[in-house]
């Protein structure tokens, strides 16, 4: 049985030109590492109650040949609208569990690289797409990646595009101030202060990517592994 879970914006396609990929590859190993010492301790933490933290060890060897499939499956990347973040899981006697998720460019406030502490014994870093307040859902909502080998790069990447869209809605909101002038009558005060109040808005979210691309480095905090 095949299921699949799928988020998609209105300007997204499947067609879409994929600007920048994240990789997972030389990860693997690391992250595979990683998630059998998380495994193994909860497995001796629940190892007296009732017999459970030994039937977690049994099922250890099936354990890393699922996250093993799982990060081969990863894909990250950016397309010209949005973020897209796929992954195939595997299901013993189920079958395969299909993810896809599109974040808008447009709703991202930020890309935030963080790392715990068995993280950094692994030498390895998860990924965190935040969303603008504006149309903010809860925290345990926003797209969450762990394992990623490039993410400085990648994140530098999504708020380069994010620059690139903001300053094509100033131009836009330029030349419609200009378009209007010129082919209706002198407008009113609440007119242009409504226009000018527009201008700054986009104004200040261009200096807000500009900011976090130039003179920003990235966040580090600490998730619970």
């Amino acid at each position: 049985m095949i299921e699949g879970e799928m988020e998609k914006g209105l300007l997204c396609d499947d067609d879409d030109e994929v600007l920048c990929s994240a990789s997972f590859q030389e990860a693997e190993d690391d992250f595979i590492k990683l998630k059998t010492t998380q495994w193994i301790l909860y497995s001796f933490l629940l190892l007296f109650a009732w017999g459970f933290g030994f039937l977690m060890l049994l099922y250890l060897p099936f354990h890393r040949y699922t996250l093993r499939r799982i990060i081969r499956s990863r894909r990250l990347y950016i397309t010209p609208h949005a973020i897209v973040y796929k992954v195939t899981k595997p299901y013993f006697g189920i079958g395969v569990f299909k993810k896809e998720k599109h974040v808008l460019l447009a709703s991202v406030a930020d890309v935030v690289i963080e790392q715990g502490y068995l993280q950094s014994r692994h030498g390895l870093y998860s990924l965190r797409i935040q969303n603008l307040l504006a149309v903010r859902r809860p925290p345990s909502d926003d797209l969450q990646i762990e394992a990623i080998t490039n993410p400085q790069p990648f994140r530098k990447a999504v708020l380069t595009r994010l620059s690139s869209i903001t300053s094509q809605a100033l131009s836009s909101t330029l030349e419609d101030v200009g378009s209007s002038t010129n082919i209706q009558a002198p407008m009113s005060n609440v007119g242009e202060l409504a226009i000018l109040e527009k201008l700054e808005e986009v104004g200040n979210s261009l200096k807000r990517v500009q900011s976090l691309i130039e003179g920003r480095q990235p966040k580090a905090s600490l998730p619970t592994d």
